[in-house]
């Protein structure tokens, strides 16, 4: 097994892959057995793999560091001809879903590899290959932009990552001043993040109309592959968090106003205090949160053992923030290799032992899943993928004294409270852009004004003002990666959250038995829908308002009688 860093690059010859599909769709076609279609099936799915294995390598070391020049110039060659390739790809698809032999290939691998091709043949016309590619660049542009970010502050210059200790300083006036001087950051190139953004938006309008669509919003779904729900499925469920949420999570912060002496609503800066005595800290360096990550994933099960073992032995983590590097973090696949990928940035906060244990638990589903065939039923869809790891979170929780020593009450408290809180959030994302791409001709203040309004419903314990400039202004929706480069993705981590929170209250009772139903949950990988992969596993569906109002109550009830004496 090759370490990372030694994985060989070479440059995709994408008109080489051209014809392969285009011979692959003939010989399905004239495929006069079923051993014959399946060898055929089986072939696309290895060279797929493998040539989806070169371009994820070039992306994560572009994202690894921007500014280099030769990754640089790959992923600008994969945004112009991935693009170009999907005609191929949708011929093969076409094929696939068309060919005699279908019930018997469904049989073997599983119907929703036809029902998810389907849903891709309706997101793709030679028609919109220009504006597909348009669209890959400004995504880049907007990744490149962000992690160019050079911030002065008390002395020294940061990303936007490393910006993240002194904007939860328990110094009251250094916190407000990161605040500040973040906000000024994203300011000083509002003009190039309101025309990044209305020219996507604009885009993706014209590619849903072009594929016979009123708006974008059918496309993005479909490019999400929605298989089991529906827009309205989601509307029902963003009421139900106004219902049971908000005023959960409002009390949530009317507590951590009186731990902290300041008046109700606060700003970005105060809210995001969460003790007077600081926000719990990871203990140690990254190599100790790493080493405990071992140590926990070696004593909850052998097979967690064995994945974080092979993660660690072949430098398949990326997790330091650098100067250059790409915000946020992600998990991803080097088929390949059949192995997981985990990048990250750690910035000294409680977010570096949530990334060992989120995108840990991304990592850990594709591996258990490493073997199944095609490589596309490795994952469910997205809202599937992230109950892993937002569960994943909550099976550290016996093993967080390791992580975070003197904060691990501190932590408990904030964890369960954040998870809470998150869902508001991530709803009104989710809204903020049904609303953008219903009206896509609004102009950059409209937008502004409509996340200001959405602030009011579902985060009203957020004050607003000229105090922090770009959050108060309500312009703060722009540093969510996810609004410019994947429209509609945030509401899977709501529809998640509200699983996870199943888990976590099966931890508080049973943990073996919590984890059983995980990994009954996982071992499905992504051979069934959402709703399906939920039932299998004996958990309730968040579309089920009673399952919402349910974990609602056994977290509150949690929180209102969690002891918090002597934490300031």
């Amino acid at each position: 097994m090759l370490k990372f860093p030694e994985m060989p690059y070479e440059r995709p010859d994408v008109e080489a892959a051209k014809q392969f599909l285009a011979d692959a769709a003939a010989r399905l076609d004239a495929a006069e057995s079923f051993e014959a279609a399946d060898a055929v099936f089986v072939g696309v799915d290895k060279y797929t793999t493998d040539l989806n294995t070169m371009f994820t390598i070039a992306h994560i070391r572009h994202d690894i560091n921007t500014a280099d020049e030769f990754y640089d110039a790959e992923v600008e060659y994969a945004d112009t001809a991935l693009p170009e390739l999907q005609e191929y790809v949708d011929r093969w698809n076409r094929s696939l879903v068309s060919t005699r032999w279908r019930p018997q290939l469904a049989e073997k691998y599983s119907p929703i590899v036809f029902l998810n091709k389907e849903i891709d043949m309706r997101t793709f016309s030679p028609e919109i290959v220009p504006e597909l590619q348009k669209e890959n660049a400004l995504c880049t542009e907007y990744s490149k932009l962000l992690a160019s970010a050079q911030i002065e502050f008390d002395g020294g210059v940061y990303t936007l990552s490393q910006m993240t200790p002194f904007k939860q300083s328990s110094d009251d006036a250094k916190r407000l001043a990161a605040w500040k001087a973040e906000g000024a950051w994203y300011m000083s190139h509002a003009d190039k993040l309101d025309s990044i953004y209305d020219e996507l938006v604009h885009l993706r309008d014209t590619m849903g109309k072009k594929l016979g669509n009123s708006d974008y919003i059918p496309l993005g779904y479909d490019r999400m592959q929605r298989n089991c729900y529906t827009k309205e499925d989601v509307e029902a469920f963003r009421k139900a968090v106004v219902k049971h949420i908000v005023p959960l999570a409002d009390a949530v912060y009317r507590r951590q106003a009186e731990r902290l002496g300041k008046a109700y609503p606060m700003n970005y800066a105060d809210n995001a205090l969460e003790f007077r005595s600081g926000n719990p800290k990871p203990c140690g360096t990254p190599d100790d949160i790493l080493a405990q990550g071992k140590r926990f994933y070696e004593a909850l099960s052998p097979e967690t053992g064995e994945f974080f073992n092979t993660m660690l032995d072949n430098e398949l983590l990326d997790v330091l923030s650098t100067p250059g590097k790409r915000a946020g973090g992600y998990c991803t696949s080097l088929g390949e290799y059949r192995v997981p990928f985990i990048f990250a940035n750690f910035n000294g906060t409680q977010h570096d032992v949530e990334v060992v244990t989120h995108e840990a638990g991304h990592a850990f589903a594709a591996y258990l899943n490493r073997d199944r065939v095609p490589t596309e039923t490795i994952w469910p869809s997205l809202e599937g993928c992230e109950v892993h790891s937002m569960s994943m979170e909550f099976f550290a929780w016996p093993w967080a004294e390791g992580f975070f020593g003197s904060d691990t009450r501190k932590f408990r408290y904030s964890h369960l409270a954040g998870a809470l809180t998150f869902i508001p959030y991530g709803t009104m994302v989710d809204h903020f852009q049904h609303i953008v791409y219903e009206k896509p001709e609004m102009t950059p203040a409209e937008r502004h004004a409509v996340w200001k309004e959405l602030l009011g419903v579902y985060m009203p314990w957020m004050k607003l003002g000229s105090e922090i400039p770009f959050y108060g202004d309500g312009e703060g929706w722009q540093r969510q990666l996810h609004i410019y480069v994947n429209p509609f993705y945030y509401i899977d981590y709501c529809l998640a959250q509200t699983v996870a929170l199943q888990f976590w209250a099966r931890i508080q009772k049973d943990l073996p038995d919590a984890w059983a139903h995980y990994m009954a949950y996982t071992r499905q990988g992504g051979s069934r829908v959402f709703t399906e992969l939920l039932k299998n596993a004996e958990l309730d569906s968040p579309f089920e308002e009673s399952c919402l109002r349910g974990v609602c109550e056994e977290a509150k009830a949690w929180l209102d009688s969690y002891d918090l004496t002597g934490i300031a």
